[in-house]
């Protein structure tokens, strides 16, 4: 958006960019050209009827399935260790 102003007179004019004016006129001219190519049958959609694959799926109601997992062991335990614990003071510096 640029301003220009014109200290004489206190009129102030404001330019405002059309950009989204230009890009809504591609967009329809866009749609219009693909419009025509269907319509003279330049383009065509062969849509054939499909179904969906048959699935066997078979399985027992409330049980889980069996699942073979090699997993690494978690030990957890405890060990009895002497830690040495600094001294801590205070000095005063003006005594």
């Amino acid at each position: 958006m640029a301003e220009y102003r014109d200290t004489t007179e206190k009129v102030y004019v404001e330019k405002k960019s059309n950009t989204g004016m230009v890009i809504g006129t591609i967009i329809v001219l866009a749609l219009v050209v693909v419009g025509v190519l269907f319509a003279t049958g330049f383009w065509s959609a062969n849509v054939k009827g499909g179904e969906m694959p048959k699935i066997n799926v078979s399985a027992k109601e409330g049980a889980l399935p069996d699942v073979d997992v090699k997993s690494k062991e978690v030990v957890v335990g405890t060990k009895k260790t002497t830690v040495d614990v600094p001294t801590v003071g205070v000095k005063d510096g003006d005594k």
